[in-house]
């Protein structure tokens, strides 16, 4: 299983990002895929989630109304677009991919496969 993490970036306050994630090497249909993001010093923390299936998705309350976490079930692609980008959303981003159920989307321990991570800057 491969995830590649694409499109971080340097932007200024009150702007916009969009990251991209291809998955590659097995089906995901039963699987929820994740973002996470670490800043310097800091624990890796869940930011959104969407399951490949059914497209539910899943916000950390920090980004709730600025991200939006979307699937192409096609392309295999999951996406993070980000509005409304802060200084303290800096960090490096990673997507990641689990089987297990909903019900542990926010834990990083139960994902099982992560890409190689997307540095994303917001300048004051």
């Amino acid at each position: 299983v491969q995830l590649q993490a694409s499109g971080g970036g340097l932007v200024q306050a009150g702007g916009s990002l969009r990251l991209s994630c291809a998955a590659s090497g097995r089906t995901f249909s039963r699987y929820v895929m994740g973002w996470f993001r670490q800043a310097p010093g800091k624990e890796r923390d869940f930011v959104a989630a969407i399951t490949w299936s059914g497209g539910t998705t899943y916000y950390a309350d920090s980004v709730k109304s600025r991200f939006t976490i979307s699937r192409d079930t096609a392309k295999n692609t999951v996406d993070l677009q980000m509005n409304s980008l802060k200084p303290e959303d800096t960090a490096v981003y990673y997507c990641a991919a689990t089987a297990f159920n909903s019900n542990y989307v926010r834990d990083r321990r139960y994902y099982d496969y992560w890409g190689q991570g997307t540095q994303v800057t917001v300048s004051s």
